[in-house]
């Protein structure tokens, strides 16, 4: 395809879009440009864990491969508690020289467990500068208006929050086909009251230090595991246009979820290499990568970090994953959320040095 049918298409897109955003009611969007982005180097990288389902009370201090863990910070009111949930959300800490960002990807099932964790951990909300929703499930925005409800007049004025195209505010609905039930969708109308604007970023995006992929391209021999159902409608201002995106056959329907525009977060850390955090991971963790190596042009991954959706694989599948896995030779491994125990135990049997776990008010270091 020619640069001027890209162009062409990338404008008939935002073209529609912005029609059906003035329709809906919701005007604070944006569309990441399509132009390629520069990737910064940091200094340094870490990943707080906010939300994730377990907390390790006997964590200490370690360091696999460079990368250091420590523990959350310890309570001195013994009532109060992490909350631990089915749901993940990470904050993100970079400095380049004396350059420092700050920013928020997913944000968890509920706003109570977000907002105590917050609290809990010591997180400074005036330092947010950006948020990120990785893909249109609850579990990974069902905190975002609760955070917005308490905490929106101390984030920036002009806050953004990245999301990976479209779909991302699709209707979900989970169950067997013949019983569905719903599962949330992220209602622009409410972001736009609370004056946050959304940015559909099928493009690659630059987030502070951090850097987002936009579409992620399926060239594993990865798969999308049975997860959701999703339909392709949007009504007064809810829902979504997937007009320049799906066939049109599929418009109103509700059909098994493809995550089409689920998008992974990323860091060049300098002298080691890509962080690719993949919060779910429904495309493929091994997609993900790939396609942090294309639009970075660092080939050097240095961590895989986050949920990648492997608890509901079989065996042969695992195996076929590791295999890849292997061949982008990461230095180290950091399995969360939905990743599943029996990914874990293949990490652990295959590539035992490169394995470490993170729990909820854990944080993880790359670089110096």
């Amino acid at each position: 395809m020619t640069r001027e049918l890209k162009r062409r298409d990338f404008l008939k897109a935002s073209a529609a879009f912005a029609a059906t955003a003035s329709a809906g009611g919701f005007g604070c969007v944006e569309i990441a440009s399509a132009a390629p982005i520069q990737v910064p180097a940091v200094d340094q990288a870490s990943v707080r864990v906010l939300i994730d389902g377990s907390y390790n009370l006997f964590l200490r201090p370690g360091q696999v491969k460079s990368v250091k863990i420590e523990p959350a910070p310890r309570q001195s009111d013994y009532r109060r508690a992490l909350h631990n949930q089915w749901g993940l959300s990470l904050l993100l800490e970079s400095r380049r020289a004396a350059e420092q960002h700050t920013v928020m990807l997913d944000f968890g099932y509920t706003p109570e467990a977000l907002l105590n964790n917050m609290d809990m951990i010591g997180v400074d909300p005036k330092k947010i500068e950006a948020l990120i929703v990785s893909h249109g499930h609850f579990d990974h925005y069902g905190g975002l208006l609760g955070l917005l409800e308490k905490h929106r007049a101390a984030l920036p004025a002009g806050i953004k929050l990245y999301a990976g195209g479209e779909d991302n505010f699709c209707q979900r609905f989970s169950g067997p086909a013949n019983q569905l039930s719903e599962f949330g969708v992220l209602d622009r109308r409410e972001l736009a009251k609370h004056n946050v604007t959304t940015v559909l970023a099928k493009n690659p995006a630059v987030i502070g230090h951090a850097f987002t992929t936009g579409k992620i391209k399926r060239t594993s021999a990865e798969r999308i595991l049975p997860n959701t159902r999703v339909q392709f409608a949007m009504k007064d201002g809810l829902g979504c246009n997937a007009s320049h995106y799906a066939p049109a056959e599929l418009q109103g329907k509700v059909v098994p979820d493809e995550h089409i525009h689920e998008h992974a977060t990323c860091f060049n850390v300098k002298d080691r290499g890509l962080v690719v955090m993949s919060s779910c991971g429904h495309v493929g963790i091994v997609n993900s990568a790939r396609q942090a190596q294309e639009v970075s042009g660092v080939q050097k991954i240095h961590a895989l970090v986050g949920g990648f959706h492997l608890g509901p694989a079989p065996a042969d599948y695992i195996s076929q994953v590791m295999a890849e896995i292997k061949a982008l030779d990461p230095d180290v491994i950091i399995p969360m959320h939905c990743s599943g125990e029996n990914f874990i135990q293949a990490v652990r049997a295959q590539m035992p040095d490169r394995l470490l776990l993170a729990t909820t008010g854990s944080r993880v270091t790359f670089g110096a």
